[in-house]
């Protein structure tokens, strides 16, 4: 039996590359993720949530738009249909939650946007794709978490947008590295590039 390298070459080893016009999401690095004691408490997020703060002070130092998500629900948590069904904790993820706030590392500029969705997918929902457009923004650069689930899902739904989807492997995170590393090599086969941090830092730090 080839190796799983071997068995994907020359059918899902392709690169989108970076464009022209790049935006920044960050994905629900919201303070359930970091909070000690959380159900959603993850390590690794903590750790995700310090090596992407260099990289939003330089794209904004660039100029490059930055967009954040974070989970909300009403009382009813009616809007999370199924999904806050199966995973029934994210229902306490309502407007004056704390956890349910933006971590305090990170911060929303005054020109950034914070986007409000209910679903695993930054574009299921909300007004992202059509805000990107606007701005004639080509590129994704995809932060956040969690790999497995909404950024994974966000990976996709970029890609079947038309954005090109750049995923530094440094700043998303997951609560076992088991299904961390086997999406991360799933977006990189399929739906985007996962690069180094470093490459993305360079890549910003070329924009005039």
């Amino acid at each position: 039996m080839s190796s799983l390298p071997d068995n994907y070459q020359g059918v899902f080893d392709g690169r989108v590359g970076f464009g022209r016009r790049p935006a920044v999401l960050v994905v629900d690095f919201i303070k359930a993720y970091t909070t000690p004691g959380s159900p959603l408490y993850a390590a690794a997020v903590v750790e995700a949530v310090r090596e992407t703060a260099d990289l939003l002070a330089l794209a904004r130092a660039k100029r490059v738009p930055v967009f954040y998500t974070r989970v909300v629900y009403s009382r009813t948590g009616v809007e999370g249909g199924v999904f806050v069904r199966k995973v029934p904790l994210l229902r306490a993820l309502v407007e004056g939650e704390p956890l349910a706030d933006i971590v305090d590392e990170l911060p929303p500029a005054a020109e950034d946007v914070v986007i409000v969705k209910q679903y695993a997918s930054a574009f299921f929902g909300t007004a992202l794709a059509p805000a990107l457009t606007s701005l004639g923004v080509d590129t994704v650069i995809l932060t956040g978490c969690s790999t497995s689930g909404c950024i994974r899902a966000s990976a996709v739904d970029g890609m079947q947008y038309g954005f090109r989807v750049i995923v530094p492997r440094e700043c998303v995170a997951d609560r076992h590295p088991a299904p961390h590393e086997a999406n991360l090599f799933d977006i990189n086969a399929k739906y985007g590039d996962v690069v180094a941090k470093a490459e993305v830092l360079a890549y910003l730090q070329g924009l005039p």
